[in-house]
């Protein structure tokens, strides 16, 4: 996908969350037996990459996933990390999304040019139980970053981050519950306690999609499919919540402020209905939908 970049791949399992990982589902389908083996790939300059006119491939203010097939703080990247830092520096005006189970390790893997944070990263830890809530979100606010967020996803048990949320850090929550082989259940109002207190607190929630089971007034249902059937099967439920604004203040590679609207996402007409498209970079017109239907 064009908002992904996965510097290394491969991760190591380390809790709940982690039992029934898309990553070593996929790529068992493709081959790859060991995901468990942390490798760089060949991707590690991905967002430095220019187009044929001689601009960046990815865009000023477009927001890129880090490291969606592994951890960006795993232990085995410790010798590639101060590459992908090098890469996030030189790109102030794109937003990293950083995503992490090991919140514990994050302060000693700063670069020592940080201070209270770099404007252009989003720091996120998973919270898939309350056990681990509680566990890293106060490691979370004990982090100098200048943006955080939530991600409880796959969610698996009943949360509540209200107590978390009223300290005022917390700019964003995406929900989402789990798919493929071993999938458990993801119940609505797990969903909805999360929904509710984002709406208490002013902080955006993402509903993003339901997992193959999702289960309602104690009915289960079951949504097959990709992610994006589980998207759709989301956004009819009508949880997500625009809260309070987030301002990234970007730069551009002189140091001068750029509008961060300078990037305006296009989306199509069938992505009116999908969960995803609050956290969307939208279409980049690449022309395999298009394909996939004539298939």
């Amino acid at each position: 996908m064009r908002d992904i970049w996965n510097p290394w791949h491969g991760c190591k399992k380390c809790s709940e969350g982690c039992q029934n990982c898309y990553m070593y589902y996929l790529d068992q389908i493709h081959g790859n037996f060991s995901s468990d083996k942390v490798v760089k790939t060949n991707n590690m300059y991905y967002p430095l990459v220019k187009n044929k006119n001689g601009g960046y491939a990815i865009r000023s203010g477009e927001m890129l996933r880090v490291c969606m097939t592994s951890d960006f703080f795993i232990e085995e990247a410790d010798e590639w990390r101060g590459e992908a830092w090098n890469v996030i520096y030189q790109r102030p005006d794109v937003k990293f999304f950083l995503l992490t189970k090991r919140p514990q390790r994050v302060e000693k893997c700063l670069p020592k040019d940080w201070g209270d944070g770099w404007e252009n990263v989003f720091f996120n830890v998973t919270c898939e139980n309350q056990l681990r809530a509680d566990e890293r979100i106060p490691i979370l606010h004990s982090l100098p970053f200048k943006h955080k967020g939530i991600m409880t996803a796959p969610l698996i048990g009943e949360i509540s981050i209200a107590k978390y949320l009223k300290e005022g850090q917390i700019q964003q929550v995406i929900c989402g519950g789990e798919n493929y082989s071993g999938a458990r259940e993801c119940r609505f109002e797990w969903v909805k306690k999360l929904s509710d207190e984002c709406k208490e607190a002013d902080v955006s929630f993402a509903f993003i999609g339901t997992g193959k089971y999702f289960t309602k007034d104690g009915k289960r249902v079951i949504i097959n499919g990709g992610n994006s059937e589980h998207a759709k099967a989301a956004f009819t439920y009508n949880l997500s919540y625009s809260g309070k604004p987030i301002k990234f203040d970007l730069k551009d590679h002189l140091g001068l402020e750029i509008d961060e609207s300078c990037y305006a996402a296009k989306f199509r007409q069938r992505c009116s209905s999908c969960g995803s498209k609050c956290v969307c970079n939208g279409c980049d017109d690449c022309g395999k939908c298009e394909r996939s239907q004539l298939l």
